[in-house]
């Protein structure tokens, strides 16, 4: 069996090199290369190294590594387009936000949040259309939302 480190870095090479569109594709290249791997392992390796999905117009989504893949500027404009694209509202309780977006676009929106690195955001949990983020101890809503709409100057709140 091969290990995981060599596993991850051959993940990494193979969204470096091609558009990969989905999990089952990413699974057929890794057996190619000898790592027979569950499904459930990809999704955990994936989420890891904060592989995100980004659209391609009418052919679907394709992942993409952190900061890669693009210039910078590109990155970000992507994720911000992103998020604006999925977002539908955003309420707090206590430290918590939570995020509606259009159904299928959580996992995109919180993406987007984790990889504006946001100081006063600990992490993000997406399911199909909802977003819980945990905010550190003492960041005010107010301050969140500032902070927010910094990174997305179109961004109005909830």
């Amino acid at each position: 069996m091969k290990g995981r480190e060599e596993r991850l870095k051959l993940i990494r090479q193979i969204i470096r090199s091609s558009r990969v569109r989905s999990q089952e594709e990413l699974l057929e290249r890794l057996a190619a290369y000898g790592h027979r791997i569950t499904q459930a392992t990809l999704s955990r390796d994936l989420k890891l190294l904060k592989v995100g999905k980004v659209a391609e117009g009418e052919n679907g989504y394709y992942y993409i590594l952190p900061g890669e893949n693009e210039t910078e500027g590109e990155v970000g404009n992507n994720f911000v387009q992103d998020f604006i694209r999925g977002f539908r509202s955003l309420e707090f309780s206590g430290n918590l936000a939570v995020i509606r977006t259009l159904p299928g676009h959580a996992n995109s929106v919180a993406f987007a949040l984790d990889t504006f690195q946001i100081p006063s955001l600990l992490g993000t949990v997406a399911g199909d259309d909802t977003i819980i983020a945990v905010l550190k101890e003492g960041t005010s809503r107010e301050a969140f939302l500032e902070t927010l709409s910094r990174y997305i100057p179109s961004f109005r709140g909830a």
